[in-house]
């Protein structure tokens, strides 16, 4: 009899050393790294990926930023090293908005992620995991890891940050933080500060994988394959996963279906419920429970304005030409948000809606709506 049991997954899907590097490079920062919140993160090291070259005078360089579960692969096919294709597959490349024969673009995995960038996965100048002993980090710490590694690459100012969600308020923070080396800036789907209801949609996301008997304190990543808090973080997914589509997008697509053959009145599923378990296995096999915890923490850390006058006075601050794109169906980051920042940023022009029915991923679907927005600010 073949045995056609499914693997258990590892107790963390984070990238590790040993793992195939695939496209991955990897800059060490030379000194420990200073937290917002005080004490500081030693041994920081970010992964990144590059496409195109490098301008002598380094002008035409292009940083990306990712949202919470995407890394360092925007671009490129699943392949060792890589279980997913680039998650801006269609924005990168020959004759794409963020064309590879004009444009040197450079993806971070974010620090606290775990996809070769230092996180709870990592290890400790002492050998240990880092675990729940891993720091608070805030946007502000991301971004300084992200400074050092473009003077790291030769780039003094980036012709264009763009990001969306986590990226978006990181880009929006290197505006406000760096404005001489930003000279053209495109957020999308983002706000200036996390607000009361997206804190609390987070706070629920946390409790899940928090209360998972297999959470450990954050201190289970050399646990057997199985006992890592993958309930925890398949639910945390599966809510994530709701806020991110519209309720439109949920109703034409699955209506009350049940799951092929299943019947719901026997303990099947709703078409519905099928697709949300399918997202919370893909993200068990390629994200790492802690990470999620860190950089949620951030996202929910998020205010621009924080410590430099209120919202307002930080926005002022930015110089770059700047374009403010928020999604019409998003639930989850609603235009209002993007409003703010399209009205309170000086270069800033009117808002412009990217036409979606997906809710708030409509900002990694609708590539083409996106790709208008990177060629209106690179020319």
């Amino acid at each position: 009899m073949t045995d056609t049991a499914v693997p258990l997954p590892p107790a963390s899907g984070a990238w590790r050393e040993g793992d195939p590097p695939g496209r991955r490079r990897w800059h060490a920062r030379e000194k420990p790294l200073p937290l917002e919140s005080g004490g500081e993160l030693p041994g920081v090291r970010v992964a990144y990926e590059t496409w195109g070259r490098l301008a002598p005078d380094g002008s035409n360089a292009v940083l990306v930023l990712h949202a919470l579960t995407g890394d360092s692969h925007a671009a490129g096919p699943a392949e060792p090293g890589h279980p997913t294709p680039g998650w801006w597959d269609g924005l990168i490349g020959p004759g794409a908005a963020l064309d590879t024969g004009r444009w040197f673009v450079v993806a971070p995995n974010v620090v606290g992620g775990c996809q070769g960038s230092t996180g709870p996965s990592s290890l400790r100048p002492d050998g240990r995991r880092w675990g729940g002993a891993f720091p608070y980090l805030t946007q502000r710490d991301q971004i300084a890891a992200e400074a050092d590694l473009a003077d790291a690459l030769g780039i003094g100012r980036w012709a264009l940050v763009v990001g969306g969600s986590m990226g978006g308020m990181r880009a929006l923070e290197w505006a406000v933080s760096y404005p001489e080396r930003t000279r053209s800036l495109l957020l999308l789907a983002c706000p200036p500060a996390a607000s009361a209801e997206q804190i609390a949609w987070a706070n629920v996301q946390l409790h899940a994988i928090r209360d998972d008997p297999h959470w450990r304190g954050g201190d289970y990543h050399d646990a057997a394959p199985g006992q890592g808090p993958h309930a925890g973080l398949g639910l945390a997914r599966r809510l994530a996963h709701v806020t991110y589509r519209s309720e439109r997008e949920l109703t034409v697509r699955f209506g009350r279906s049940p799951q092929e053959a299943e019947d719901p009145s026997r303990g099947g599923r709703y078409q519905v419920e099928s697709y949300l378990d399918h997202h919370a296995a893909k993200l068990v096999q390629r994200f790492d429970a802690a990470s999620y915890v860190v950089l949620t923490q951030a996202m929910n850390s998020h205010d621009v304005g924080r410590g430099r006058g209120g919202i307002a006075s930080a926005l002022r601050r930015v110089t770059a030409d700047t374009l403010v794109a928020g999604v019409s169906s998003d639930r989850l980051y609603p235009l209002p948000q993007q409003h703010a920042l399209a009205s309170g940023i000086p270069a800033a022009d009117r808002l412009r809606v990217i036409d979606s029915p997906h809710g708030h991923d409509g900002f990694l679907i609708a590539t083409d709506q996106v790709a208008a927005l990177v060629r209106e600010l690179l020319g």
